[in-house]
């Protein structure tokens, strides 16, 4: 990662560490987007210049690509960030290729349906309590459309929900030509995988420190052969993951590979469901308690590992690749990994 790239990686980690504490994700949480500590903490990631980071520099941005921002999106991930930042930098940056007019406010990604009255369906939209809009792929269209005219319904994880959109609303809403080459999903896959890095190390050190901390028979319990067997494993899992979302985010600017990305996003949806059974094996009973903080990153592993494409999607996306790979098959794992180091 370049010095530059570290800057930005910095301020993200200072500014999260401030602004984005466990009491300030409960209450966005528990309150959405009117929520104060929402609006105060985006404010701050505005500031920053955070969100407009993959815009070029003539549109008012840094000019980064995926993988210089990976720093940015891992810390995401590290701090639980309640409020889609990554998915904001990504839509800013395809609205500008549009030449479509940013609007204020976070942005989500979500995949749409059509209905028969020609309104827009999305059964599932991450953040979609917090976000102030939504970029919606439905079929070869994208639309971009603000949550506040939408009907809501709750989801499993506390940030999310199904919105539905009327016909009256998408037509008044800009159609985005969107000109990058992969679909939603490899996007969001994209900027996914750094966040559950982060989220994976985050949780590998609240692990480690703990075991380190809780005695039992008279020593830490990090001192018994099982646990430290356990912490091994969990290692494994972490520094594996963040190589794999390296990977995924290589590449010039906005537009990554998929079969990078495939390997990231499996990697990564594998080590969620491992550390994070790991972690609440290390911590017992205490870790599922909802007044302990280790659920705010496990939960957001579990929901990340199905979002985008779990790890069975990825593997038949790089298996498809692989048959219709002709040549050595380290010739093709020698495409995936060899990449200029700019990270």
């Amino acid at each position: 990662m370049s010095q530059d790239n570290d800057l930005f990686a910095d301020a993200a980690r200072q500014l999260l560490a401030d602004q984005c504490t466990p009491a300030v994700v409960r209450a966005i949480e528990s309150g959405g987007r009117d929520a104060p500590e929402a609006t105060a903490l985006w404010a701050q990631l505005e500031s920053t210049g955070l969100a407009d980071a993959l815009l070029s520099e003539d549109d008012g941005g840094a000019g980064l690509g995926l993988s210089q921002a990976f720093g940015v999106l891992e810390q995401c991930g590290a701090h639980a960030l309640p409020l889609p930042l990554a998915e904001t930098m990504l839509a800013r940056a395809l609205l500008a290729r549009a030449g479509v007019a940013r609007p204020a406010g976070s942005i989500a990604l979500a995949r749409g349906d059509t209905t028969a009255d020609g309104g827009l369906r999305c059964a599932l939209v991450r953040g979609g309590r917090v976000a102030q809009s939504v970029l919606v792929q439905a079929g070869d269209a994208w639309h971009l459309l603000a949550v506040g005219g939408a009907q809501a319904a709750p989801q499993a994880l506390a940030l999310d929900a199904a919105l539905a959109w009327s016909a009256d609303a998408v037509r008044a809403a800009p159609v985005v030509a969107v000109d990058v080459a992969p679909d939603l999903r490899t996007l969001q896959a994209a900027v996914l995988a750094p966040q559950m890095a982060g989220a994976l190390a985050h949780v590998f050190q609240r692990t480690l420190q703990y075991a380190n901390e809780r005695q039992q028979f008279g020593r830490p319990i990090g001192k018994f052969q099982a646990i430290q067997h356990q912490l091994a494993v969990m290692s494994e899992h972490v520094f594996a993951a963040r190589m794999a979302a390296q990977l995924g985010c290589s590449g010039a600017g906005v537009q990554p590979d998929r079969l990078r990305v495939a390997t990231a996003k499996a990697r990564c949806s594998e080590a969620a469901l491992a550390v994070a059974e790991l972690a609440h094996s290390i911590h017992g009973a205490i870790g599922f308690t909802e007044e302990y903080d280790l659920q705010l990153f496990t939960r957001r592993l579990h929901a990340w590992r199905q979002s985008a494409g779990s790890e069975s999607y990825w593997h038949d996306v790089a298996g498809q690749a692989l048959l219709a790979h002709r040549g050595l098959t380290l010739d093709m794992v020698r495409r995936i990994t060899d990449v200029e180091s700019t990270l």
